[in-house]
Parts: structure tokens; C-alpha cells; sequence
């Protein structure tokens, strides 16, 4: 049993919480991945500027940060965070997603390594 106080400072503080952080406790929250892709030796700008082709019409794309590796210079960095899972889904039927993994996937020798996250928040992350 909670008493009235416990009762008080938890519903404050759940007041005081963000939305996407409401979300993200009821279950419902943003779907992040990370990952290190690999450019054929010498086309890694190539690669890049397909990546980032018509990355605004994804729905529910909160945040799609593409990066270069400054330690190898065939490596890439993407960093995405969706609204949720089904979001980031559907922009893999989309008829320019699918365009440009066609025209990219030439110039990509692989990917190392990718994980899947749960974002909360923070600065620059569109809400």
C-alpha cells in the first residue's frame, strides 16, 4: 500500500515527465537503431549522398543522422529514431526507400555492426 505522500511525489513527478517519455514507460515508445556500415573502398560519399536522398518523407522518422567514421575512411554511422518499431517497418516498403537501397546497394561491401535501441529523449531529437 502507498501512502499519501509516496502517492503525492509520484504523481508529480510522472506530471513533470515528458511525453515521449510516458510513451516509452507505457510500452509504446521510440524504436532507435544504430549502425556501422561499410562503403566499397574509394565510394563512401556515394553511398552517403544515397543515404540521405529523400530522408524527409520517411513517416514517423523523428531523427536519421548519417555519419562519417573520421577513422576509416570506408566506414558510415547511421543513427535513426522512429516514433516506434512499426514506423521504422513501413519506410522499408516506401517506393523511394526502396529505390535507393537498389542504387546503394552496390556500394556497400557490408555492415558490422548494428544495434537496436530504446530512445527517451535529448537535444535535437524532434518530438
Amino acid at each position: 500500500m502507498i501512502g499519501r505522500r509516496g502517492f503525492v511525489v509520484g504523481a508529480v513527478g510522472l506530471a513533470m515527465m515528458p511525453v515521449d517519455a510516458l510513451a516509452f514507460a507505457e510500452g509504446r515508445g521510440m524504436y532507435g537503431m544504430i549502425g556501422k556500415m561499410r562503403a566499397v573502398a574509394g565510394q563512401r560519399d556515394a553511398l552517403i549522398a544515397i543515404l540521405l536522398e529523400g530522408t524527409e518523407a520517411m513517416p514517423g522518422c523523428l531523427s536519421y543522422i548519417v555519419a562519417r567514421d573520421p577513422a576509416d575512411a570506408d566506414a558510415i554511422w547511421i543513427t535513426e529514431v522512429w516514433d516506434r518499431r512499426e514506423s521504422h517497418a513501413a519506410s522499408l516498403r516506401l517506393p523511394a526507400v526502396q529505390a535507393a537501397i537498389a542504387r546503394g546497394r552496390p556500394l556497400i561491401a557490408g555492415f558490422e555492426s548494428s544495434v537496436e535501441t530504446e530512445p527517451v529523449g535529448g537535444t535535437g531529437l524532434a518530438r
